[in-house]
């Protein structure tokens, strides 16, 4: 079992930038992929990043490739998520999400993961 805590959400304007955290609970972060995803107003929660656990590999979703990157400390059991160049469109609520020992290829469907955190806001003003 792990819980899940996301911090560093907020108002910023287009062109700037903010990290987001997530600290987990639990003694074994190191065997948990984490992933990032984002939920619009009025619309389904969609897959931000993800970096596995084994590789340390990441993984981004097209619309944030080369703006964002995600990243881990796991003497922290915290995973980070740096946004820059932000766009009105990024404004989302954040989720962190785990999945222990995974090694599949579908790190972009949120079903695969299994602890969520519950979330943070992030306003990106024009």
């Amino acid at each position: 079992q792990v819980q899940l805590l996301e911090s560093g959400g907020g108002l910023v304007q287009a062109g700037g930038s903010l990290r987001l955290s997530c600290a987990a609970s639990g003694r074994t972060f190191s065997s948990y992929t984490m992933g990032w995803f984002r939920q619009a107003p009025g619309k389904e929660r969609e897959f931000v990043a993800a970096i596995r656990w084994s590789s340390g590999s990441t993984y981004y979703a097209d619309s944030v490739k080369g703006r964002f990157t995600i990243s881990r400390d796991n003497a922290k059991n915290t995973v980070y998520l740096q946004m820059n160049s932000l766009k009105p469109e990024d404004t989302a609520v954040y989720y962190c999400a785990a999945v222990r020992d995974y090694s599949g290829n579908y790190l972009h469907r949120e079903y695969e993961y299994d602890y969520w955190g519950q979330g943070t806001q992030v306003t990106v003003s024009s």
